[in-house]
């Protein structure tokens, strides 16, 4: 048996006689009775469930009332994830593509050896910078990104992106030019806020933070208490606002420059906050207060009265939480929109206090910073975030630059489907020299792969998300695996392990640390430091390192070994916070018990607990301030004072907005159609007037025609939309095998329709939300 195998078989056979995942002290002799604890993975909440199973069938979902954050609390869809966990498109073992397009199982050995050939063969002739890695995680599963650093740093890969450069690296940058950093996103306290703001956002399906269903209906119910949401659309939360802001499709610069005026020539900024904790009030104060409120009223299509109430409204709250989302941040002028959502609470003072936007404590960043002047290495486009913006993908591949990407390694992410403009991504990865895919399911980008490793599903390995940010306390779940790895299918750090040893990358360092795990955590601890300090390689591949010498003494936890590091990360940072949470300890005796609490709560734990006041200590400006005044968007705010908000168009006369979170969809990652009750081919919703305008009725099929392409959908008549809004929803559109195993299509694809040159100027972010398009009844 080779080393692989046997360090398999032992990961299986702890998972065999693993039973802290159930609530029950036994194993009854009914093992469908059993309740196993694990989260949702259908949207970033995470919310706590425990599970029934019949064999590898789930067959009953509920709340976990033991989970720290949502206390029980889950929506409609985590019912349903047994579509994810028993897909017919699961794959049992890694597959190579054949010379005619068709591809064939291989052996692990085989694929890993020859995936590590091709892989070094392009770094040692090109360079490892000539590789992208994309993905590395999705909604449930944030270990992949980490394991993989292993797999980078052998190779040299130097650029990576995934779904966040497409969604949030606009809103990013900006909190970075605020706060210091584009990771201090500062999060919205809604269980004690007495005005909750969303804005582009719908957060009865979209959710976003805990028990998101039970705080709006709080909120609605309580005089004291105020809801409002810009939006176009009379959504579920719409439908509950105090002010809905019914805004124009594209205009919400238009209504946020509005509100941030009328708020200063009412006298509503809270100007001692704005003294004595922020810079650049004065310029930013002179720079709004130019702004034409009544001719911005006009062009957003909010009456002017309605946003003076609203306005006055947020500055009279005793607390104030905004949220936004990607209503406005895939949007035309997106990543001004989001500097002007986050001058909302700030000019208000409603920044670290109670109710009010605070920055949490997080065991690791969503997501990097990027300095001044660094740009993708073929189109000069920014970095943000540490990230190579989506939308710049395909023209940094297919080209002739000497910088363009060769090859592409793409983790739990099917860009040929969720990027813009799916045609254009096509286009470009057919000039890619290899593409290998790791991932549950035979997605779209599988498809075009070379090989395909398959990963365990998210409940067949111990995994975690970083999203939670609460405040004051904050909590972390890592889950433990409920089932068997389907077939041949591995945990992503057992396959980054893998290339990293078959690619000679293993840091020399290994097998002593290994054996000092043995010997305990304490003699672990003292051999990595002395290790780190001796071979730069053991840091730069550290969770790798953590998994193949700590991982063994974790049993069927070992993938969760990398939260050795982040608990150690957590112990020197913020030690008190940690302490407040119930761990004990100093130093890395603080650290070990962190990592023991946290892989020992299938539940969930809180891990820091924050004054609200210590908000101020995490600002990363010198000063210690807020810094108000962007000076790299300011053109841009005063350019809305001569443009006008782009009307219908002779060819294309409605604004499609192209992935609509409702109650039948969520993300990609649930790819049977039949897990939608309703709206199984995905509606395109649109107003009565519009609808007798065409001669369309319910459920008549209606033509969709783009710049990019042309789709067909079922028409559903609703005044939910305004007169030349119309909206499809996101995740359709895959192939999937029925029960016969022909592969068909449900529902329409949406970036079929979207062009990926209508994008924001800066962070590149596509304008998915305002796609302009053609519709004719079928």
């Amino acid at each position: 048996m080779s080393d692989a195998q046997a360090r398999l078989a032992a990961l299986r056979a702890s998972r065999a006689g693993a039973k802290d995942s159930s609530t029950a002290a036994d194993v009854t002799e009914d093992p469908t009775k059993v309740w196993h604890k694990t989260a949702c993975v259908l949207c970033s909440n995470n919310c706590g469930i425990e599970v029934r199973l019949d064999g590898r069938k789930i067959t009953r979902v509920r709340g976990d009332k033991n989970h720290p954050a949502s206390k029980g609390y889950t929506c409609e869809k985590a019912l349903r994830i047994d579509y994810y966990q028993n897909g017919r498109d699961r794959l049992t073992a890694p597959m190579r593509r054949r010379p005619d397009g068709t591809f064939e199982e291989v052996s692990w050995d085989t694929a890993i050896a020859e995936v590590a050939e091709k892989l070094t063969a392009i770094r040692d002739t090109v360079g490892g910078d000539k590789i992208l890695y994309y993905g590395g995680g999705g909604q449930g599963n944030h270990f992949p990104g980490a394991y993989a650093r292993g797999v980078m740093q052998t190779l040299g890969v130097k650029y990576r992106s995934n779904a966040l450069a497409q969604e949030k690296t606009g809103m990013f940058w900006a909190q970075g030019k605020m706060f210091g950093k584009q990771n201090l996103g500062a999060m919205g306290d809604f269980e004690h806020t007495d005005c909750a703001v969303f804005i582009g956002k719908n957060p009865w399906q979209s959710h976003g933070f805990p028990e998101t269903r039970n705080e709006l209906n709080k909120i609605r119910n309580d005089d004291e208490r105020k809801l409002i949401v810009m939006d176009p659309r009379i959504s579920e939360t719409a439908a509950m606002a105090d002010h809905h802001l019914r805004v124009r499709p594209g205009t919400d610069a238009w209504a946020l420059a509005a509100l941030l005026a009328i708020m200063i020539e009412e006298g509503l900024t809270d100007e001692r906050f704005l003294a004595d904790h922020c810079t650049g009030w004065d310029v930013l104060r002179e720079l709004i207060s130019g702004t034409d409120i009544a001719g911005s009223a006009r062009k957003c299509g909010i009456a002017e009265a309605e946003l003076h109430a609203a306005a006055r409204t947020m500055s009279t709250a005793r607390s104030l939480s905004t949220e936004e989302d990607l209503g406005i941040e895939m949007a035309p002028h997106s990543t001004l929109n989001s500097w002007l959502q986050r001058l909302l609470y700030l000019v208000t003072g409603n920044f670290a206090k109670p109710g009010g936007m605070n920055l949490p404590l997080r065991l690791a960043p969503m997501c990097g910073h990027s300095g001044e002047g660094e740009v993708d290495p073929v189109t000069g486009s920014a970095m943000l975030s540490g990230l190579l913006a989506c939308a710049a993908i395909p023209d940094c591949i297919d080209t002739d630059h000497p910088n363009r990407f060769r090859a592409l390694f793409v983790e739990s992410a099917n860009p040929l489907h969720t990027l813009p403009d799916s045609k254009r991504f096509r286009e470009a990865f057919e000039k890619l020299e290899f593409l290998v895919v790791i991932d549950v399911a035979m997605t779209e980008t599988a498809r075009a792969a070379d090989y395909v490793l398959p990963a365990c599903s998210q409940y067949e390995k111990p995994e975690a998300t970083f999203f939670a940010g609460e405040m004051p306390s904050n909590y972390f779940q890592v889950r433990h695996p409920i089932l068997e790895p389907l077939g041949d299918s591995l945990p992503e750090p057992e396959i980054h392990r893998r290339l990293v040893t078959e690619m000679g990358g293993r840091p020399d360092g290994t097998d002593g640390l290994a054996q000092a795990a043995q010997q305990g955590r304490e003699a672990f601890i003292e051999a990595l430091g002395q290790a780190s300090a001796t071979d730069p390689d053991v840091g730069a591949k550290l969770p790798v390192v953590l998994y193949e010498a700590l991982g063994p003494t974790l049993g069927n936890m070992a993938p969760a070994a990398i939260m050795f590091g982040a608990s150690m990360q957590a112990s020197m940072r913020y030690p008190d916070q940690v302490r407040a949470a119930g761990i004990e300890g100093e130093g890395l005796e603080l650290a070990n018990n962190l990592f023991d609490k946290l892989i020992n709560s299938p539940s969930g734990m809180i891990y820091s607990v924050s004054e609200y006041s210590e908000t101020w200590d995490r600002i990363a400006h010198p000063d210690g301030k807020i810094h108000l005044y962007i000076d790299e968007l300011a053109d841009e705010y005063r350019s809305l004072a001569d443009e006008e908000p782009a009307t219908g168009h002779d060819r294309f006369p409605f604004v499609l907005s192209a992935g609509e979170r409702r109650s039948s969809n969520a993300n990609d990652v649930i790819r049977d159609p039949d897990w939608r009750k309703r709206d199984r081919d995905g509606s395109l919703r649109i107003h009565p007037g519009d609808a007798t305008s065409l001669g369309l009725v319910d459920g008549s099929r209606v033509k969709i025609t783009s710049k990019r392409g042309e789709a067909e959908a079922p028409a559903e008549v609703t005044d939910t939309v305004m007169a030349g809004h119309v909206t499809l929803p996101h995740g359709f559109g895959t192939e999937y095998p029925d029960e016969t195993g022909e592969h068909k299509i449900s529902g329409v694809a949406v970036n079929e329709l979207t062009d990926i040159e209508d994008r924001d100027w800066l962070s590149l972010t596509p304008h998915h939300k305002h796609v302009r398009v053609a519709l004719e009844a079928v």
